[in-house]
């Protein structure tokens, strides 16, 4: 049996700017995390979501690499966003982007933690941070 490695990659996103209307809808959200996770090559599992009262939505897509979530405050046009990878087929950066472009964020702050490094008999991280324009080329 092959040993399968603690390596993984943590996305955490702060979206600015989103379109409240799709904020606001489970079923859309859902929608676009389920396009997000087959456009990023993950193999879907389960998927939840639930609408606050009186506004804001939950969602989990749970991969069998790990997840795709999303929490959001439509009033604020804010949405964080979650994506977690374990393993190397997956490419959750196209998962990011299309999230991003369907949300209508007009800014993203991105943090990506590779988590799961041994460290003797310890395990750490590293953590890289940046912000996006999103479908602004670089």
């Amino acid at each position: 049996m092959s040993k399968v490695s603690t390596i993984g990659y943590h996305y955490i996103v702060e979206a600015s700017g989103c379109d409240p209307k799709i904020l606001a809808d489970p079923a859309k959200l859902k929608e676009i995390l389920l396009k997000a996770a087959k456009i990023g090559k993950m193999d879907i599992r389960t998927v939840h979501f639930y609408r606050f009262s009186p506004t804001g939505v939950s969602g989990m897509v749970v991969v069998s690499e790990s997840h795709v979530s999303i929490h959001t405050w439509p009033e604020e046009g804010y949405a964080a966003i979650d994506v977690y990878i374990c393993g190397t087929k997956s490419e959750p950066e196209k998962t990011l982007e299309y999230i991003l472009k369907e949300i209508g964020a007009e800014h993203a702050h991105i943090t990506e933690i590779e988590r799961g490094i041994k460290d003797n008999d310890e395990y750490t991280h590293s953590i890289l941070t940046w912000d996006e324009i999103p479908g602004e080329e670089e």
